[in-house]
């Protein structure tokens, strides 16, 4: 079941930049160019880079993590006699896509799990796992962030790791045409954004940031390492859950 108690902080991440991206294309809002003069954005754009968070006196509020990218205009063979007549070239064309957010979580019990919409696992803010995901925004062109993952910032004593992963389930054919960013945004700090530079086109899933817990702080690590599927992510972090092939609803 959907925890509307969350209602108020994707409402929040939803006012953030409300117009199309301005970077290329019809990508999603929210996305942080670390070009832009003025920005305050701190960015990890390399494996291994970390950022230290640490919380207020009063402790974490609810922070998200948010997924955004922009669509790299595409050239799209025009075919046809017509076309073929009168010599017409490529032409730029958008397209939606569908980036999916997730993430793997272990908390401090011992309990492990994954949060998703593959398998439509959105999780719970107000009880275990402390964990909520907004939807399953299939075109990139939704208002604000396209999917973001909502953290119980009261309860983050409750959490050891989140490893933040995206997958490319529809719509695009490599990575280099969406430019997908993670970003992490803890009320009163500047955002975190972790990017990709190192790309692999021959795998749909990445697994871009791991979130630590450290003495109650927030270590972020851009990790960005590249798998054939969900499986060999988890191996490759020891989370140990098992997996079923599957596919989206209509």
């Amino acid at each position: 079941m959907r925890d509307k108690s969350s209602a108020d902080a994707i409402a929040e991440a939803n006012r953030y930049h409300a117009e199309k991206s301005r970077y290329g294309g019809a990508g999603a809002a929210g996305f942080i160019s670390p070009n832009d003069a003025g920005q305050t954005a701190g960015f990890l754009s390399l494996p291994g880079e970390t950022a230290i968070i640490n919380p207020q006196p009063q402790g974490f509020e609810d922070f998200t993590i948010g997924v955004a990218w922009d669509i790299v205009k595409l050239q799209q063979k025009r075919d046809g006699f017509l076309a073929r007549l009168f010599k017409r070239g490529p032409r730029a064309v958008e397209k939606f896509v569908d980036l999916d957010l997730g993430c793997l979580y272990e908390l401090n019990d011992g309990h492990k799990g994954a949060i998703q919409a593959f398998g439509q696992t959105f999780g719970a803010l107000r009880e275990a796992p402390f964990i909520y995901l907004s939807g399953d925004e299939r075109t990139g062109v939704a208002q604000g962030h396209d999917e973001v993952i909502t953290i119980a910032g009261a309860q983050w004593n409750s959490i050891k790791r989140l490893l933040i992963y995206i997958y490319i389930y529809k719509g695009a054919q490599s990575w280099a045409q969406v430019r997908p960013q993670i970003q992490v945004k803890v009320p009163g700090q500047d955002p975190m954004v972790v990017s990709l530079n190192a790309i692999d086109e021959k795998m749909v899933l990445c697994a871009v940031a791991l979130l630590e817990n450290v003495r109650g702080g927030m270590r972020l690590t851009n990790v960005m390492e590249y798998y054939p599927g969900h499986p060999s992510m988890d191996r490759a972090f020891g989370f140990g859950l098992e997996w079923e092939d599957g596919a989206k609803d209509a």
